[in-house]
C-alpha cells in the first residue's frame, strides 16, 4: 500500500481538531464529506471524549462513490494524551489503513512531544531517495490527529488572529512536516449543532523529512498558497476545531467540509 500523500494528511488533520473543557468532558461528534473537483469521494466521522486533564480522539475515514470503485481505501485513527496549559501532550497514536491489497498499522508512544516507540506493520520499505528522518525530527512534535487541537487563552477573541497564527510540527510515523496557520479573516457558517462565526486561516505545508526529494506532490504542496481552514470555536473549552478545509491539489480543487457537528457535555471519566 502506498503511503498517504499530503492531501490525505491534511484531510486527516482537518477532521481531528478537538479539545477539552475545564470541568467536565466535552463529547464532540462530527461528520465530514470529502470532495474533489466537485465530486464527493469520501467521508469521515470523528468522536472525541475531551476531559479537563485528558483527551481521546477516534476518526474513521473511507473513500465512497466512484472513488471506492477505483481504490477501496479505509482509515482508522486514534490518539490519546494529556491536556496541559500550553496545549495537548500526546501519549499514544495508532492508525490502520487498508485497501484491497494490504493493511498497514502504525503505532506510536509519545512523551513530552517526543516519540518514544514506533511500530509499523508491515514495515515500510520505500526508503530510496527520501530525506532521512533523524531522532531530532521525532522530538517536539504532535501526531496527526492531535496536531490541530487549537488552544486559545481565556478571554481571547476566538475568531480573531489568536485562532490561527501558529506553526504546528507533525510526525505521522513516516514523514515530518510543518503546518503553518496565518489569520485571513472570519466567515459565518450554519450547521446542525453550530451556527456562527468561524476563523479563516491560510495554511502552508512544509515537508521537513521522510518525503522523497524528487516528489512532485511534496514540491507542489510546499509551494501551494491555496490552502484554507475554517475553525469554529468551542467557547467553554477555549479551543477551536475545523468545519472546512479547502485546497488546490495536483488533481484539482479538494474540499473537506463538516455536514454534521455537535458538542455535548459528558463525564470526564470517559477519558480517564
Amino acid at each position: 500500500m502506498r503511503r498517504s500523500g499530503p492531501l490525505l494528511r491534511l484531510a486527516i488533520c482537518g477532521a481531528a481538531l478537538f479539545a477539552s473543557a475545564a470541568a467536565s468532558a466535552d463529547i464532540v461528534r462530527a461528520r465530514y464529506s470529502v470532495s474533489l473537483v466537485g465530486l464527493r469521494i469520501g467521508d469521515a466521522a470523528a468522536v472525541s471524549a475531551l476531559g479537563p486533564k485528558k483527551y481521546r480522539i477516534d476518526v474513521n475515514a473511507r473513500l465512497t462513490g466512484v472513488a471506492a470503485l477505483v481504490a477501496d481505501l479505509k482509515l482508522a485513527l486514534s490518539s490519546a494524551g494529556a491536556m496541559e496549559a500550553k496545549g495537548v501532550s500526546p501519549q499514544t497514536y495508532a492508525t490502520t489503513s487498508a485497501n484491497s491489497q494490504e493493511t498497514r498499522t502504525v503505532r506510536m508512544a509519545m512523551q513530552g512531544g517526543a516519540v518514544k516507540a514506533l511500530s509499523i506493520s508491515p514495515p515500510f520499505t520505500d526508503l530510496e531517495g527520501r530525506v532521512p528522518v533523524t531522532e531530532a525530527h521525532r522530538r517536539g512534535v504532535l501526531d496527526p490527529t492531535s496536531a490541530f487541537i487549537i488552544s486559545t487563552p481565556a478571554g481571547a477573541d476566538m475568531t480573531g488572529p489568536v485562532a490561527c497564527d501558529r506553526r504546528i510540527p507533525v510526525f505521522d510515523g513516516y514523514v515530518r512536516f510543518d503546518i503553518t496557520l496565518a489569520y485571513a479573516g472570519t466567515q459565518t457558517v450554519h450547521l446542525p449543532g453550530y451556527s456562527g462565526p468561524v476563523a479563516v486561516c491560510a495554511v502552508r505545508y512544509t515537508p521537513i523529512a521522510g518525503h522523497k526529494r524528487d516528489s512532485r506532490s511534496a514540491r507542489f504542496m510546499a509551494q501551494n498558497r491555496e490552502i484554507e481552514v475554517w475553525l469554529a470555536p468551542v467557547t467553554r473549552a477555549h479551543v477551536l476545531l475545523p468545519v472546512r478545509v479547502a485546497l488546490t491539489t495536483l488533481a484539482g480543487a479538494a474540499v473537506i467540509e463538516a455536514v454534521e457537528f455537535s458538542v455535548s457535555p459528558g463525564d470526564a471519566a470517559a477519558v480517564e
